[in-house]
């Protein structure tokens, strides 16, 4: 890969996850402080993500892989998503927001499939090419967090006098930069120009064949259940910091997205050496366990516990949903491969999390005090729920052996 290239999809990546992490980690935050947004509002403004992943296929199979180059279509969406983010710097209802927001999340979903198929259409080796390209991403992400808390939009004056703003504007700016950016990207022609497609096609039902293997149909359900307590990390994780009186609590959560890149080094090692099903009960179990930790730190002599829940999150994340798209992989052929990651993705980040961010929001409601809410509460809900997916996976899912090719 020509070192221009190279740089072309790294700055690609930064960007793309810089502008997600810029503005969604912080958004449980705004809603509540800037625009009184009650719970069930916040969990609303969240599952807008679902709806985006649930319509992300649409304009990928439908647009992306059978008219339109795909780095042009990433140039269209981010500048469309541009104008979206102005919009909600400038709303101070919730009413005015919620509508540019889900618009901006089904602009911004697609855009996810976009940038990893303009890269990987650049590279001989993915296996080799890709994690050096997308850990650029993860360090947009963090960076975003670090400005946010430099600059103290995020503290407590700062939320007070309506800082958090800031970031919609921030991001926007960024998305308008990635947009015109992406018209000078290599040219990534549609893959299947001219072919005949399905709703079937495009949803990956084809792959649901393989609900009738007792293990997948175990795994898959699995999935689904625990992106219930991922909606509580991703909705209440920036309120509860704040709300906590966490100083740089943006920065301190984007510790989350270093501890990714550690452990996605250390998975290799741990599949190979404990095999599937322990490495996934690894990763739910950290989920738990994170949750007991913030339910029982605080912003004082037991902040510890809750820098040591914000880390667990490469484990959570990693150990679960990657191993998961690595035995999804080897559970499908090369003829479904596809169809299953997105059938995989469709009942996580679209049914799963859409699940999990309306129970989220009755949840946290039900915790609210006349200050603030009840937190260790509202944290050890998704802890034992955590819990009893884990049971669940371990009683019903079989050993089986499943090979890791790096």
């Amino acid at each position: 890969m020509k070192s221009t290239t190279r740089f072309q999809l790294s700055f690609m990546m930064f960007l793309e996850f810089f502008i997600w992490g810029g503005w969604f980690v912080t958004l449980g935050t705004f809603l509540g402080n800037n625009l009184n947004a009650a719970d069930g509002e916040i969990a609303a403004a969240f599952s807008t993500q679902s709806w985006g992943a649930i319509i992300a296929p649409f304009i990928i199979g439908l647009i992306a892989d059978r008219y339109f180059n795909a780095e042009k279509i990433l140039a269209v969406l981010h500048l469309v998503g541009a104008a979206l983010m102005y919009l909600m710097y400038q709303s101070t209802e919730f009413g005015v927001f919620y509508p540019y927001v889900l618009g901006y999340m089904i602009a911004y979903m697609p855009t996810l499939a976009l940038v990893n198929s303009v890269a990987f259409n650049q590279m001989k080796d993915p296996s080799k090419d890709f994690p050096l390209i997308r850990v650029w991403g993860t360090g947009g992400w963090i960076i975003a967090g670090i400005l946010i808390s430099y600059l103290g939009w995020d503290s407590e004056q700062g939320v007070a006098d309506g800082l958090l703003a800031n970031t919609f504007l921030m991001v926007a700016i960024a998305s308008g930069i990635l947009g015109l950016f992406s018209f000078t990207l290599p040219a990534t022609p549609p893959s299947a120009k001219g072919e005949k497609v399905s709703l079937a096609d495009i949803l990956g039902l084809e792959a649901l064949g393989l609900l009738k293997d007792r293990n997948f149909l175990v795994f898959f359900l699995s999935s689904v259940l625990i992106c219930i307590p991922l909606a509580f990390y991703y909705t209440n994780l920036s309120p509860f910091l704040t709300e906590s009186g966490v100083e740089n609590s943006t920065a301190w959560a984007a510790l989350g997205q270093g501890s990714e890149i550690v452990f996605m080094l250390l998975l290799p090692l741990f599949f190979k050496r404990f095999g599937f099903k322990k490495t996934i009960l690894v990763g739910m179990l950290a989920w738990a366990i994170r949750y007991v930790l913030f339910a029982y730190g605080n912003a004082g002599d037991l902040f510890f516990l809750v820098i040591t829940g914000i880390a667990l999150h490469g484990i959570c994340y990693d150990f679960f949903f990657v191993s998961g798209q690595i035995y999804t992989d080897s559970k499908a052929g090369p003829k479904i491969k596809s169809a299953a990651q997105g059938l995989i993705t469709l009942a996580t980040y679209g049914v799963g999390m859409l699940i999990g961010f309306y129970i989220t929001g009755k949840i946290t409601d039900q915790n609210l005090l006349t200050e603030g809410h009840d937190w260790n509460s509202v944290w050890i809900f998704p802890a034992v729920f955590a819990l009893v997916v884990f049971v669940i996976f371990a009683v019903l899912f079989k050993k089986e052996k499943i090979e890791y090719k790096e």
